[in-house]
């Protein structure tokens, strides 16, 4: 069969065309995002498909659509799973009627992304099943099947594909894809989607019920399997789950028995019959130690289990192919060896940095300038790269700019609170935050850094945007009314590269109390060289510059001090002018175009 080379979430986005989905929801977050992306271009859609506003109102649309019976999918990352918790876990109990996928991408090393927690811990708090691929071919195999799975079980399926399954790429053989015509229709039946406590006591009950079918049924489809090739004087094994099983293949030889675990929860019968036979266990799996624990608690008091809790396996971080050598060989298990190559060269450090051109960067500049003895509160998105700039203090999880900019004013704090939130967090989660700020009589100033797109995971489209998903016009709503409908007073709009009339607004908000809202309304500097918009060009007298590195500490990648000690604009300039507003001593001016 002829194979194609995709990208891991292009593999994943064709097993649910396979699948026949018929409801695709989802936030975007790295390294998730890219399922939506290529389903929303497909050119034969026959399904509903929607960038929501966050996860859990994706979640509980997608939910909704299952249980009037189409295959549903809804997508996220991990710290997105937070966020939906609340449906998640009820969801167990309800069941659903068409299968319905939770896509949620694991990001270990948290190559961007604040925490490395792992799904697999939400499986089997909700007692729902897990699938963890291990290579990209299976990841587009096993989203195909949890289709399938999650309807037969009548559960929702966590889909766990992690950062080096989601963007690396792969020969991957693909199957048909066979349209339908999506038409659902809900039955009413309260006693099952209606969670009043006389009903969950039941719907809990046969949740618990269906746990040792789940296991059984994942050892029937041959997810969880094992090959026997212990030999000699002492019988090792090895047990691996995810992406952590493709590295083991890589590193051990024939004498190592090899137990694979790619769907949770696993069947603790299949596997004490695995375990038994071993003198010695190594287990291989990134983040939490979940396939650990119920080894422990099957192995016989003879058998040794290495892993996690003895020390020979980290908690944290991915693996590679050399550190899982390196694992094993602590415990005196065979593994092949990966001599370490010392680098030719020292690189610099190379932090990650605001585009050349974004209107995050004059805005924090500015704002930075202003309140220069203030507390600076931020949140997820492309300007948490403020904190180059020093205007970024705090950031935890999505939409808690505001919330933390509150507590720390209402702590009793007496030097300004100035925060900085996206456009679409703010959306996200952000409205709340400052309905309670004004509620609650907080003193802090909010800037709400609109750049029209959800910038940071890809460009995708939000309720500003005045398109879908899917390209089609839908209104654009309204920062202004929506701030002032949740009471704040003071609210201006003005864009942040118009640095005098930016700042003027800054001191206007300085100089009152309560709740001020200024919208930071400038488009994404990508987004416009998309759009083809033409900016002008800037260059650097010679004749002028002093070489005072006033425009170099701004920040911008496109600004270069030469050997010769004069500012110059490289290749890089978009076109902003920041720079000219900058120079203290107007060496910066603007091509003239001939």
């Amino acid at each position: 069969m002829k194979s194609h080379y995709l990208l891991g979430n292009e593999a994943i986005a064709h097993g649910c065309l396979e699948a026949s989905v018929e409801f695709v929801t989802g936030y975007p977050g790295t390294p998730s995002s890219e399922v939506v992306d290529t389903l929303r271009v497909y050119n034969e859609r026959w399904y509903h498909i929607e960038w929501s506003v966050n996860e859990k109102v994706a979640f509980e649309e997608a939910l909704a659509a299952s249980w009037c019976g189409l295959a549903s999918l809804v997508t996220m990352k991990h710290v997105g799973l937070n966020v939906a918790a609340d449906p998640l876990m009820t969801s167990a109990y309800t069941g659903v009627r068409g299968g319905f996928v939770i896509l949620c991408a694991d990001d270990p090393f948290a190559h961007s992304s604040q925490n490395e927690q792992d799904s697999r811990r939400y499986a089997a708090f909700a007692k729902i099943p897990c699938l963890d691929p291990g290579s990209v071919q299976e990841a587009h195999d096993l989203v195909k099947d949890a289709f399938s799975l999650s309807e037969e079980l009548s559960l929702p399926v966590i889909f766990r594909p992690t950062t080096r399954i989601c963007h690396s790429k792969s020969d991957v053989i693909l199957g048909p894809v066979s349209p339908s015509t999506p038409r659902g229709e809900f039955n009413r039946n309260p006693s099952q989607y209606v969670v009043i406590p006389a009903h969950t006591r039941l719907l809990h009950k046969k949740l618990g019920e269906k746990q040792e079918r789940v296991a059984e049924l994942l050892i029937e489809r041959g997810y969880n399997h094992y090959k026997l090739k212990a030999s000699g004087e002492k019988k090792r094994a090895v047990i691996s789950g995810g992406i952590s099983t493709a590295y083991v293949r890589e590193v051990i030889g024939d004498d190592l028995s090899h137990a694979i675990i790619t769907a949770y929860p696993i069947d603790e019968t299949w596997l004490s019959r695995f375990v038994e036979k071993h003198d010695e266990i190594f287990i291989v799996e990134e983040l939490e130690p979940v396939i650990e624990e119920v080894v422990r608690q099957v192995a016989p008091s003879t058998t040794v289990v290495y892993g996690k809790k003895t020390g020979h396996v980290p908690y944290e971080g991915e693996f590679t192919a050399a550190r899982v050598a390196s694992f094993l060989q602590s415990a005196g298990f065979e593994a092949k060896e990966f001599p370490s190559s010392p680098s030719v060269f020292a690189l610099p450090n190379r932090p990650p940095i605001l585009c050349a051109g974004c209107a995050h960067r004059a805005a924090m500049f500015s704002m930075r300038a202003v309140f220069k003895n203030a507390i600076f509160p931020s949140d997820i998105g492309c300007y948490t790269l403020g904190i180059q700039l020093g205007t970024v203090d705090t950031t935890i999880c999505m939409g808690a700019a505001i919330t933390v900019a509150a507590g720390i004013a209402l702590s009793g704090e007496t030097r300004d609170v100035v925060c900085t939130i996206g456009d679409g967090t703010f959306l996200h989660t952000g409205i709340q935050g400052l309905l309670n700020a004004v509620h609650n009589g907080a003193n802090i100033v909010v800037v709400i850094l609109d750049n029209r797109i959800t910038a940071m995971t890809g460009h995708q489209p939000n309720p500003l945007t005045g398109v879908t998903a899917t390209g089609d016009e839908s209104p654009r709503v309204s920062l202004e009314e929506i701030c002032r409908g949740c009471g704040a007073s003071f609210v201006e709009t003005i864009s942040p590269n118009d640095m005098a009339q930016f700042r003027e607004v800054l001191k206007e908000a300085k100089s009152r109390s309560g709740v001020r809202v200024i919208i930071a309304k400038q488009a994404c500097v990508i987004s416009e060289k998309r759009a083809r918009i033409k900016r002008p060009t800037y260059a650097v007298s010679k004749n002028i510059c002093t070489g005072c590195k006033a425009c170099v500490k701004f920040g911008c990648p496109a600004l270069e001090l030469t050997g010769e000690g004069f500012c110059v604009i490289t290749e890089l300039c978009s076109g902003c002018g920041l720079c000219m507003q900058i120079c203290p001593i107007a060496a910066i001016q603007r091509e003239v175009e001939e």
